[in-house]
């Protein structure tokens, strides 16, 4: 019996990583709850189990009186003629450890115990997932798919279920049952129905963790991710920086005939990337931040964190992007507010500004002369990169 117990501890260790130390002490909580059921109370009651062979002693430390008629209470008391019969050396005054029978133990009392150890056991496996899942908080896994919870997805991480939220789907995304997909866990609360993940495949930073697994010397540290700016599911801009004179970080990034970053936009269902050097010097980061678009001049202040950029004619609509997306990037990724103008618009319009220049931008008469131009661009682009 006492095998069988050590047995099958061992196999819960192991099976939901719940440390042995841990169950017995739930034993002995048990067995002291059946005590107090049994009897009442359990103030004095005592358990000791073997941690090597699983033998336990349930006992109750009892002061001996001189008379029967003295005690006053059973579990608390024991007469100086039943005292001698537990230990010979026994006196009045003394305090007996006297074993309790487990067996005596009601059916009520017994039931309440095992109840008392299988709480306990979900609890500590329910820590131990939230501890798990804890320390991945902030960090990219791979689950499977599930099912639809109305729009929001139920993602299996293995020993926990996450929720993909709506607000943190990409719209284009359509993903089947038994799909394996990568997220980025946003956050793990502590419930008492267990560990609640919340997951994201829009959040900036899973792009950042892909390219932290995917590329070496980014995980090595001789290249670092300085800044990133996503739409996600259409583009993601990111600027690299090496640590290392003779290591090219956006060709570090790129790989082999483009295989890490392929990698990459695979994962993120076709998602373009934009690889781009950091640079300290203002200037020159917008203008690589502004990239496939070529530029003519960039003046930056950086106590306002403005620039003004002036464009070629035939590059004003690659540089602003379609709906302004290759625009709006390059300011999240510098942190600077841009102004772009082509040099016909910088010569007239001395006081232009790029927002009053995209409402003209939407009219019409522009869009399809520019959106012509910009696929042109984009096409050029797309094939050299390839």
């Amino acid at each position: 019996m006492n095998k069988e117990l050590v047995e099958a501890l061992n196999a819960l260790e192991k099976e939901k990583e719940i440390s042995k130390e841990t169950l017995f002490d739930a034993i002995e909580n048990s067995l002291i709850t059946a005590c107090k059921n049994h009897f009442g109370k359990a103030d004095n009651v005592k358990v000791e189990i073997n941690r090597e062979t699983g033998d336990f002693l349930c006992y109750a430390q009892k002061e001996v009186v001189e008379t029967e008629e003295e005690v006053t209470d059973d579990l608390l008391q024991i007469s100086l003629q039943d005292a001698v019969k537990v230990s010979k050396k026994a006196k009045v005054g003394d305090i007996l450890n006297v074993e309790i029978k487990s067996k005596e133990f009601g059916r009520i009392a017994t039931q309440n115990a095992k109840n008392v150890i299988l709480q306990k056991i979900r609890e500590e496996e329910r820590s131990v997932i939230y501890s798990q899942y804890f320390e991945k908080e902030k960090d990219v896994v791979t689950g499977i798919v599930q099912r639809y919870v109305g729009r929001n997805i139920s993602i299996n991480l293995g020993k926990a279920d996450a929720l993909l939220n709506e607000s943190e789907q990409v719209k284009s995304e359509v993903f089947m049952p038994t799909e394996r997909i990568k997220v980025y866990i946003l956050e793990v609360k502590n419930t008492p129905k267990g560990p609640k993940i919340l997951v994201s495949r829009t959040h900036p930073e899973l792009v950042k963790r892909l390219f932290e697994s995917e590329v070496t010397e980014i995980k090595d540290g001789t290249v670092e991710i300085k800044s990133i700016a996503r739409e996600a599911g259409s583009r993601t801009k990111i600027a690299v920086w090496s640590n290392n004179p003779n290591v090219d970080p956006v060709g570090a990034c790129v790989g082999m005939n483009g295989a890490r970053v392929n990698s990459i936009v695979e994962e993120l269902r076709g998602e373009k990337i934009d690889i781009v050097n950091w640079d300290e010097n203002p200037g020159n980061l917008i203008q690589n931040a502004l990239s496939p678009a070529k530029i003519v001049a960039v003046f930056a202040d950086p106590d306002e964190k403005t620039a003004k950029v002036v464009v070629p004619d035939y590059q004003l609509s690659l540089a602003i992007g379609k709906e302004g997306q290759n625009a709006r990037l390059a300011a999240r990724l510098t942190g600077y507010k841009i102004d772009i103008k082509s040099e016909t618009q910088a010569k007239d319009a001395p006081g232009f500004r790029y927002e009053d220049y995209m409402d003209e931008f939407e009219d019409e008469d522009y869009e399809g002369e520019y959106e012509e131009e910009y696929t042109e661009e984009t096409e050029q682009t797309d094939s050299a990169e390839e």
